[in-house]
């Protein structure tokens, strides 16, 4: 891919929702997507009533044996922007490629320090009006450690 079908984009203070339609739409453009600082993107409501609907999505039992969980539900933050992502597009085989034109990452990596990052306006977060909570507070709620590798001397 050539670096005009690269885009880089910064989840920072991002609603998820909007944020999310907004990739699809590029993708379906043929363009390949990074997204950084994705535990930095927001949810709109507040903080209790978010966190209840993800974990609402744990108590799901299978009809086969109820003693295991249902559907496997993601965790951290990378992964609940692709399966927000995932939900907004075509369920075929064209989706499933253009599922993998995707990348998200939590922090900046090393590779994309320095580069032009874009945000949309769209989906600023200043744009709510009530309250919001991060889905790094909701990852942890439903149990997603951070794993910070120990700094090097």
């Amino acid at each position: 891919m050539t670096e005009e079908n690269i885009i880089i984009i910064n989840a920072e203070n991002q609603i998820l929702g909007r944020m999310c339609s907004n990739i699809v739409n590029l993708l379906k453009d043929g363009k390949k997507v990074y997204i950084i600082n994705s535990e930095k993107a927001v949810v709109s409501g507040p903080k209790y009533r978010v966190i209840n609907g993800y974990k609402l999505f744990f108590s799901v039992r299978t009809l086969f044996n109820p003693y295991k969980q249902g559907i496997r539900r993601p965790r951290s933050p990378i992964n609940i922007v692709k399966r927000t992502i995932r939900g907004m597009l075509p369920k075929t085989p064209k989706g499933i490629r253009m599922l993998k034109n995707v990348k998200a990452y939590i922090g900046i990596p090393k590779e994309f320090e320095g580069k032009e990052f874009i945000r949309f306006d769209n989906a600023d977060v200043k744009r709510l009006k009530g309250k919001y909570v991060t889905l790094e507070d909701v990852a942890k709620e439903m149990g997603w450690k951070v794993y910070v590798k120990p700094a090097t001397k």
